[in-house]
């Protein structure tokens, strides 16, 4: 770990002003849509157009990284970033702070793209691993703290669109004065969907279904906590505690993912998750149920996200998993994009609790298809399945790929050793 720090530190830090900056925007708007006497719906539209940009950014980042350089990319698009970020308090309306998001969820994809790749880069085969799970881990302590960070201006004014605006701007810096050369780019062409579904039909509808609750827990959460009369203070408590359930049951899962059939873990995570929102639903009145609502859908699902792209593995051939990847992400993205939406309407004809709500039957209709596909075929032996690698869904391809590759390395090692 020592090692890790000590050769890829700026990149590392640079990542997490990053992730403070979007997990503080991300939240902001929510608490500023309340204010502002934004629809629930219109907000829904605002969160939905920032995955919207993400998935383009993503198919489009390689392309632009061959033609111009990682270094240009990632500092036209981080100053992109940093100037939208100023647009919101200027340019109050809906509509502007949808295409903004757009824009800004484009430019925040490609910049993972390009940080990612250099990460994977200055990992030595020893040390990927390592790199990876530190990576992950700062990218989720990034968000939870951004939400500390809420609770130092009113929401009401400017400062608090100003410091997102300079943590990203500061972010640049370290990245681009200490990593050179800059590495070579490439990326594997996704998988077709149609022969990923063949391939793997829970893996695909798990991934659709787990993009509409991820993109709840990620950009709705802040608009059910306005919409429900919460606190600023109570808003940054309950939108932590997605993330801080995340850090905490990815790697116990993780675990037994590897010890026992990955379908059954997914019912059971999912059936969880489910639970979680039934508590939110019922119970969200008590501040302390919320939370651990909260915890719950977090914790289950960020390490079902991993799951399922370990579950598909499992039928894949090593040199088939990375174009896999690439087709999961982009279901997983489609999903986000429609579950926002989804949930602001539900809010508006329901009311707050339709967050849970829109969760729940997400959650409810993974466990009944995970159980479905138990019955069409028998899992395959522990000991010939894909290694579990803890992914967060803020992870470009380029991570997943590594992530991919880091497995299978460690896989045959250990394999080598017994």
């Amino acid at each position: 770990m020592i090692q890790v720090l000590s050769s890829a530190w700026a990149l590392l830090l640079g990542m997490g002003l990053l992730m403070v900056g979007n997990g503080m925007q991300g939240t902001l708007l929510g608490i500023r849509g309340e204010i502002e006497n934004f629809s629930t719906l219109e907000m829904s539209v605002v969160v939905s157009a920032y995955f919207a940009g993400f998935l383009g950014g993503s198919r489009m980042a390689p392309d632009m990284i061959r033609r111009v350089g990682h270094v240009r990319v990632f500092a036209a698009l981080a100053s992109m970033i940093s100037a939208v970020m100023i647009l919101y308090p200027t340019w109050v309306d809906p509509w502007v702070w949808a295409a903004a998001r757009v824009l800004i969820g484009f430019c925040f994809s490609a910049v993972y793209v390009t940080a990612e790749s250099w990460l994977n880069n200055a990992a030595s085969n020893e040390t990927r691993g390592q790199a990876l799970s530190l990576y992950m881990i700062i990218q989720t302590i990034g968000v939870v703290l951004a939400q500390a960070l809420l609770l130092t201006a009113d929401p009401s004014g400017f400062v608090l669109f100003v410091i997102p605006s300079i943590l990203v701007s500061l972010a640049v810096t370290p990245i681009l004065l200490s990593i050179s050369p800059t590495p070579a780019f490439d990326t594997t062409k996704p998988t077709r969907l149609r022969e990923l579904m063949a391939v793997s039909p829970l893996g695909c509808v798990g991934m659709f279904l787990l993009g509409g609750v991820f993109a709840a827990q990620f950009g709705m959460s802040a608009v059910y906590g306005a919409a429900a009369g919460l606190s600023v203070p109570q808003i940054s408590t309950f939108v932590s505690m997605f993330f801080i359930g995340a850090i905490i049951t990815q790697y116990p899962i993780g675990w037994m993912s590897d010890r026992m059939d990955r379908r059954l873990l997914i019912v059971i995570a999912a059936g969880i998750g489910a639970l979680g929102c039934t508590g939110g639903a019922v119970l969200g009145g008590d501040f302390w149920f919320l939370l651990a609502s909260a915890f719950l859908m977090g914790g289950m699902a960020n390490p079902l996200y991993s799951l399922l792209i370990a579950h598909t593995n499992d039928y894949l051939e090593p040199e088939d998993m990375a174009a896999a990847s690439g087709g999961l992400i982009f279901i997983n993205g489609l999903g986000a994009i429609l579950g926002p939406v989804i949930t602001g309407w539900l809010m508006d004809v329901i009311g707050p609790w339709g967050f849970f709500l829109f969760a729940g039957v997400l959650f409810t209709a993974l466990v009944f298809y995970g159980l479905y596909r138990s019955t069409r075929r028998p899992a395959p032996a522990v000991e010939d399945t894909a290694s579990y690698v803890a992914i967060t869904p803020t992870a470009s391809a380029v991570a997943v790929d590594a992530a991919i590759e880091y497995a299978q390395e460690f896989g045959q090692s250990e394999e080598e050793e017994a």
